[in-house]
C-alpha cells in the first residue's frame, strides 16, 4: 500500500512539474493565444515611454533647437513642385538646403506634389510628409485641377528626417471628388491615430463647391472612409490645426470672404466655433501656425500673400485664445519665395543631421 501511494505521489509530482514546465515553455515562446499581443503590448509600451519623452521634450519650446520647413515654389515647372526645405533655428530666419533644391521628387499620379505637410508620430518618432497629387506646371488648367483632378494625396515616410521612403500614391477622396488638396494631419491622442482632412470639389445639394473631408489612419497606408469634416456656405480650403492648453485651434481660408477664419474646440470633433477677437485677414492663403522657442511663449501664424505674390507673411500672438495677432514682417527672413507648405519643430541633433546632409549653400 505505501508502494502504491508513494508511487502515486511521485507520478503526480511529476506530472504537476512537467505542467509547470511547459506552462513556463509555454510562456517564454508564446503560444498563439495570447503571449503574442501580450509581448506585442509590452513592446508598444516600452516604444512608448521612449518617445513619449521626445514627444514631450518637443512640445516645450524651451527644448526646440530648430525648425523644419518643408514647402514647394511655384508653378515654373514640374521640378519647382517637388519638395524643398529649409531650416532655422528661430522659425524666423530660413535657410534653404540642398542649394535651394529638391530634396524628395514625386513622379506619381500627376508627377509633382503641392502643399507638404509634414508629422511626427508621437508613440514611435516615424515622420510623415503628405501632400497634394498636382503639377500646375505641367499643362497650367486650374479647372481640371480642381474638377477632374486626383482623388489621392501622396505620402513619403521617415525614421531621421534624412532617409525617406519612396512616395507611395494612396487614394482617400470620396468617389465624386474633383480634386484633394493640401493635405494635413493632426495627432489624436485619444484614439491614438492620426486625423486627415483635405479639401474636395464636391456636387452637394446642386451646388460644387469645395469642402472640407476627412479620414482617419494610423500609418498612412489604410485609411477609413472619408467623412465630411467642414462644410461652409461658399469653398473652405487650407485647413490647420494646433493645440494650446487643452483647447484646438483651427485655421483655414473660407473663400465666401477671400479670407483666413480661426475657429475653437475643447475636442477635434466640434463644436467649433469663431474666435471672437480674431480679425479675418484677407487675400491670404496656406495658414501655418506653431509656436516660437525664444522664451516669450509667442505663437507664429504664417500666411502666404499669394494675391500679391509675395509669398509667406507672419503674424505673431502671445495668447493664442484672444485670436489677436499683429504683424511681424520685419522678423522674418527667407532665401527666396516660399509655397504652401509645414513646418516641424527639431531637437538640436535633428537639425544638425538635416545640415550635415543637405548643407546650407547657395541661397538665391
Amino acid at each position: 500500500m505505501f508502494r502504491k501511494t508513494f508511487c502515486m505521489a511521485v507520478c503526480t509530482a511529476s506530472l504537476t512539474a512537467f505542467a509547470l514546465c511547459a506552462g513556463v515553455y509555454g510562456a517564454a515562446a508564446g503560444t498563439a493565444e495570447t503571449k503574442p499581443a501580450e509581448t506585442a503590448k509590452t513592446a508598444d509600451s516600452a516604444q512608448a515611454v521612449k518617445t513619449a519623452t521626445t514627444a514631450t521634450k518637443l512640445e516645450n519650446p524651451e527644448n526646440v533647437k530648430g525648425y523644419l520647413f518643408a514647402y514647394f515654389r511655384g508653378e515654373r515647372g514640374s521640378e519647382w513642385e517637388q519638395i524643398y526645405l529649409a531650416v532655422s533655428k528661430d522659425g524666423l530666419k530660413w535657410q534653404a538646403l540642398n542649394d535651394s533644391k529638391p530634396v524628395l521628387q514625386s513622379t506619381e499620379g500627376e508627377g509633382g506634389v503641392r502643399d507638404p505637410f509634414i508629422i511626427r508620430n508621437p508613440e514611435n518618432d516615424k515622420i510623415f510628409l503628405i501632400a497634394t497629387d498636382l503639377c500646375i506646371g505641367k499643362n497650367g488648367d486650374w479647372s481640371r485641377a480642381q474638377y477632374r483632378g486626383s482623388k489621392a494625396i501622396i505620402v513619403w515616410e521617415s525614421s531621421d528626417l534624412i532617409n525617406w521612403s519612396k512616395p507611395r500614391r494612396v487614394e482617400v477622396a470620396v468617389s465624386e471628388a474633383g480634386c484633394t488638396w493640401a493635405p494635413e494631419a493632426f495627432w489624436d491622442s485619444d484614439r491614438r491615430e492620426f486625423l486627415v482632412f483635405w479639401a474636395s470639389m464636391t456636387p452637394k445639394d446642386g451646388k460644387t463647391k469645395q469642402i472640407i473631408y476627412s479620414s482617419r489612419t494610423k500609418d498612412f497606408k489604410n485609411f477609413s472612409p472619408a467623412g465630411l469634416y467642414i462644410e461652409k456656405t461658399n469653398h473652405i480650403i487650407d485647413t490647420t490645426i494646433v493645440k494650446d492648453k487643452g483647447n484646438y485651434y483651427r485655421f483655414s481660408k473660407d473663400e465666401s470672404s477671400k479670407a483666413i477664419i480661426m475657429e475653437t474646440a475643447t475636442s477635434l470633433a466640434g463644436p467649433w466655433k469663431d474666435v471672437p477677437g480674431f480679425q479675418k485677414l484677407q487675400g491670404y492663403e496656406g495658414p501655418e501656425c506653431f509656436r516660437l522657442n525664444d522664451g516669450t511663449g509667442r505663437w507664429c501664424l504664417l500666411l502666404d500673400y499669394y494675391s500679391k505674390g509675395q509669398g509667406y507673411k507672419p503674424f505673431v500672438t502671445d495668447d493664442l485664445a484672444s485670436g489677436k495677432f499683429v504683424p511681424a514682417e520685419d522678423l522674418l527672413k527667407f532665401p527666396h519665395r516660399f509655397r504652401h507648405g509645414s513646418i516641424l519643430p527639431l531637437t538640436q541633433q535633428e537639425y544638425d543631421a538635416l545640415v550635415k546632409q543637405w548643407g546650407i549653400g547657395k541661397q538665391e
